[in-house]
């Protein structure tokens, strides 16, 4: 395994590669990847899930994306993708895109201006007759978009209501791929139309994704691949198995805990392996309006019991980040210092005081060892989910509360938690882009259809909303600390940690570059290819 740069601000052993010598490319070959769980739809829009976005993120184009060579996500590595430029007007309410002339979709017909109009209409519910989305987990993302219009067939306008810097990442994230309007949502849930370097040639269920090269792709000479096989293998020690044997060319996103690390190395030994912080947090999901944990007293008992460095040891080795609301730093630009992190509940450094205050709260309201408080805490059935559900379990134990298991499958699991049917969750929440616009407004704003447990503080909307429109960074910074402190005084969604795991590959596999502040928006594959 290479060695690359390591987080040392947070003491992390984090490995990392630098991106794959400049070669010449050499065409052609599959590449094979093993899959974790078989994808609840091919429709990104539709989805949360690096599951979907992983597997379907090649088949389309976004207007600009983050520079798939810079090894940071950041506002200042943004790049053409469907538009060849865009600029803002002086009110910094209109964003206009220039779009690349020629492309086609890959059923033949003419990309144009219309299908973007069409894709956000769907997106954000101005066109409700649309059929392209039927549900939109990202829909706030853009409710600050006053409308959308269109120049010709090359150029596309977004209106705004007030500034908002964020909105150019909004639109560079994986999760903002460009959908035909002559496509119906049928198809892009099952072969997606795209315009992307790969089409969509199979998607059998809990069996194989199959991707072929698109030979019309609009950027000529890419991609190198002629084709990408995506194994649906649930059992990760198999998936492991897979990869050591040769089967797979590379594992699936972040699937390589540390635990398993050493093993993987030693039965692969030429295994290429990089770890980074995936911005995907562990955090538990409280079903706040129902018994018991409509009672605030228990929502603290809970909390207080939590030890996130045991959670960091026994998953990662004590790899993961420490985190409030935002990918805390290095990692993140947005996350508040560790003085201000310790401070919070849920993160105290004297764990054992914290436990104590909390079986106070639990023996006044009647519970104790022999009379705990009996709960059900869902997770979704993959190992990424059970492994902390376990461990959450056991820390509950310690106050009186006594939780069983209750494994989801992931093609329900997002409908039962958007429905409130749960008690308590252990749940992972991906941040697609490092900006509190995306964390905040999908999380924690009182009308997201992600916001899972309801919570609702007008307060709360205001600075959030207060923080977005703010241009100045050091301003900005703080009023974000001021939002990850109120969330956690109100046990608003805890957060454990900031997971950090290891992808792997086989050394022909070139033109990897993965992005360390998320894993969402690197998957279009269109630079990889394979020395053999």
């Amino acid at each position: 395994m290479r060695l690359g740069m390591a987080f040392a601000a947070t003491s992390l052993a984090v490995f990392m590669t630098t991106a794959s010598p400049a070669f010449a490319q050499k065409a052609g070959g599959t590449l094979h990847i093993s899959h974790r769980e078989n994808p609840p739809s091919a429709s990104i829009h539709e989805e949360a899930t690096i599951s979907v976005v992983s597997t379907f993120m090649a088949a389309f184009n976004n207007l600009v994306v983050f520079d798939p060579k810079e090894k940071t996500n950041s506002p200042d590595h943004i790049i053409g993708d469907l538009a060849d430029s865009w600029s803002w007007d002086a009110s910094k309410t209109k964003l206009t895109f220039k779009l690349h002339p020629g492309v086609k979709w890959h059923d033949g017909k003419p990309f144009t201006a219309k299908d973007v109009k069409c894709t956000f209409d769907a997106v954000d519910g101005a066109d409700a007759k649309s059929d392209l989305v039927r549900k939109s987990p990202r829909k706030i993302w853009y409710q600050n978009v006053k409308d959308i219009t269109v120049n010709g067939d090359l150029e596309v306008t977004f209106e705004l209501k007030r500034p908002q810097s964020s909105l150019l990442s909004m639109l560079a994230s994986g999760y903002s791929p460009i959908y035909a309007c002559h496509a119906n949502g049928r198809e892009m849930r099952t072969k997606p139309i795209g315009t992307g370097p790969f089409k969509v040639t199979e998607f059998k269920r809990n069996e194989v994704i199959k991707l072929v090269k698109n030979k019309d792709y609009f950027k000529k000479g890419k991609p190198y691949l002629d084709a990408i096989e995506w194994k649906i293998v649930p059992n990760r020690s198999t998936r492991m198995l897979g990869f050591q044997s040769g089967q797979f060319d590379m594992t699936f996103d972040s699937d390589v805990s540390f635990p398993m690390l050493k093993d993987v190395m030693d039965q692969k030994k030429d295994a290429v392996c990089e770890a980074r912080a995936t911005a995907v947090s562990s955090n538990i999901l409280i079903n706040r309006d129902a018994p018991p944990f409509n009672n605030p007293e228990i929502r603290r008992a809970m909390v207080d019991t939590i030890d996130v460095k045991a959670f960091s040891q026994i998953l990662s080795q004590g790899h993961d980040l420490d985190g409030a609301a935002m990918l805390p730093p290095p990692a993140g630009k947005w996350g508040m210092p560790k003085e201000m992190l310790a401070t919070l509940p849920g993160h105290a450094a004297d764990v054992e005081k914290s436990r104590a205050e909390a079986r106070k709260i639990m023996e006044k309201l009647g519970y104790s060892a022999s009379n705990p408080l009996k709960i059900k805490i869902a997770t979704r059935n993959i190992a990424i989910y059970r492994d902390p559900a376990v461990i959450l379990i056991d820390q509950l134990k310690k106050v009186y509360i006594e939780g069983d298991l209750e494994p989801i499958d992931s093609s329900v699991w997002y409908n039962k938690i958007a429905k409130k049917d749960y008690q308590l969750g252990m749940n992972l929440t991906g941040v697609a882009v490092d900006d509190p616009d995306v964390n905040f407004y999908e999380n924690y704003y009182s009308t997201s259809e992600r916001n899972y447990t309801g919570y609702n503080n007008p307060e709360v909307d205001k600075l959030i909303d207060q923080q977005s429109a703010e241009t100045d960074v050091d301003k900005r910074k703080k009023l974000v600390w001021e939002i990850e402190k109120k969330l956690a005084e109100d046990v608003a969604r805890p957060t454990i940690g900031y997971n950090v795991a290891n992808t792997c590959w086989d050394p022909k596999v070139k033109g990897v570059n993965l992005q360390v502040n998320s894993i969402y928006n690197g998957w279009r594959f269109e630079d990889y290819w394979l020395d053999k």
